[in-house]
């Protein structure tokens, strides 16, 4: 059972000598199981800040060199940084409501997005037991200078990337347990798969060729300026 879900693949690129070279420096291989998860999974979420690449299908190697990403594209380079490390790991396809981005995505971007936008989570099997892991997608500064901008806010929150039901007291830490960020905007569930390679065979952000050029090209470099602005702030 769990070969495959250790399997190297195009998009889970564990032996390109970035990453090694990443592990070898990070000492991740050195630690017990439980630490060494920890360990990549915090690694993920804050040393990998949260914006939006060029597409969903890059390689993990890329996500590591591009230096940010979002729910699908830093799953994959936390798959293959756990993989690498020996953790089995799957991927879960869904989509969630557009609403869930709004304040990141502003003005035609947001007004031209479409309504179910891909979105992915990375499961992890430890102690014989497979955990949901989510809450990777957004590193801590951002999510503390949301917090920060939005005092009145004690219980559900849905924007900037965030979908969760109580704001003050988000379960994104990992300790043996479950941790979400965007839950709570899911609308649609694909199911799992060994990897992101054959999620993307069957699933994929539906959009027209020419949005699809005008987000590349336009619509993700706004994005990525709404976020940066909430993170250095």
């Amino acid at each position: 059972m769990k070969d495959k879900y250790l399997r190297e693949t195009r998009m889970v690129d564990f032996s390109n000598p970035a990453i090694q070279k990443l592990i070898q420096n990070m000492k991740w291989k050195e630690m017990g199981e439980f630490e060494r998860i920890k360990a990549i999974y915090n690694y993920v979420r804050d040393d990998v800040l949260f914006g939006y690449n060029i597409d969903d299908g890059i390689s993990a190697s890329k996500v590591l060199a591009d230096g940010y990403g979002q729910c699908n594209t830093k799953g994959t380079l936390f798959m293959a940084l756990l993989r690498a490390c020996n953790i089995p790991c799957r991927v879960h396809g869904f989509t969630i409501d557009k609403s869930l981005q709004k304040g990141a995505m502003t003005g035609f971007v947001y007004r031209n997005a479409p309504k179910n936008i891909f979105h992915s989570w990375v499961e992890i099997n430890f102690e014989n037991q497979w955990y949901e892991l989510e809450a990777f997608i957004l590193d801590k500064t951002y999510i503390k200078k949301l917090q920060e901008r939005n005092p009145e806010c004690k219980g559900a929150f849905c924007g900037y990337g965030v979908a969760v039901k109580d704001f003050r007291n988000l379960i994104i830490e990992f300790d043996r347990n479950n941790t979400y960020i965007q839950s709570e905007g899911i609308n649609q569930d694909f199911g799992v798969y060994d990897c992101p390679d054959e999620l993307l065979k069957e699933h994929h952000q539906e959009i027209s060729a020419f949005k699809a050029f005008a987000y590349r090209h336009i619509a993700r470099h706004l994005m990525n300026r709404n976020v940066r602005k909430i993170r250095e702030r």
